[in-house]
């Protein structure tokens, strides 16, 4: 899919035009990264979803220094979390704050929103659940989502360094994307991805302990250091 095909599918799903840029923004950048699996591959997947609601917007229901709540209210995860990434950049916190969203899915590449802040300024560290998909590495059912943690730092070389990992082995964008099968969506590690799966869940009890439905959690501070040196 070239880009242009890309617009004209975003548009077609029915969202406005400053939806529409942000969620092209989104896919764009994770096809020029190289995370097909998080880029055009998506847009028809948008379209699969049964309780897509294109008009949707998300809402932030509670805001102090150190701690935000925003409500998805049906909107895609990807237009909650720009929103949040929008409003910590015009308001940034004073030492470090919380946002936990609710009904916040799907996400995306986390590594996006997380460099916009570290390039506006903000350390950033982001997590986001999704359906079971991982299993006890010794079997089972699934029983925690893929649950990608990333970090963004500003640097002083004008670069922000970024970090986004999934504790699976593949993720279910790379299955969609084609580049794995749902056999790869394990925890990653061999003999040691029961370290994985623990990373996995205990990133899924911070996000369920704070959130209602599949959410995400970002913490933002300001830094006190370059760590490029």
């Amino acid at each position: 899919m070239q880009p242009d095909e890309a617009r004209r599918g975003i548009a077609a799903l029915g969202f406005s035009e400053a939806d529409a840029a942000t969620l092209f923004r989104h896919f764009d950048d994770a096809e020029r990264r190289g995370k097909v699996g998080h880029g055009y591959a998506r847009i028809p997947w948008l379209g699969t979803l049964p309780d897509l609601e294109p008009h949707a917007q998300p809402e932030g229901v509670l805001a102090t220094d150190c701690f935000e709540r925003w409500e998805g209210r049906g909107a895609l995860g990807y237009l909650t979390l720009s929103a949040i990434v929008d409003a910590q950049l015009a308001q940034p916190p004073e030492h470090a704050r919380v946002i936990a969203a609710s009904h916040c899915f799907p996400t995306g590449m986390l590594g996006h929103y997380v460099r916009r802040l570290a390039e506006g300024g903000l350390v950033a560290l982001l997590t986001a659940t999704s359906p079971p998909r991982l299993a006890h590495p010794e079997g089972g059912p699934p029983l925690v989502g893929t649950n990608p943690l990333a970090i963004g730092v500003p640097s002083s070389d004008g670069r922000a360094l970024v970090t986004d990992v999934s504790p699976a082995k593949a993720t279910f964008g790379e299955v969609l994307a084609g580049l794995a099968s749902d056999d790869d969506v394990v925890p990653f590690g061999g003999k040691q991805a029961h370290k994985a799966f623990a990373l996995a869940l205990g990133l899924q009890l911070v996000v369920d302990s704070l959130v209602e439905g599949y959410g995400a959690v970002l913490v933002v501070t300001q830094p006190r250091a370059d760590p490029v040196p």
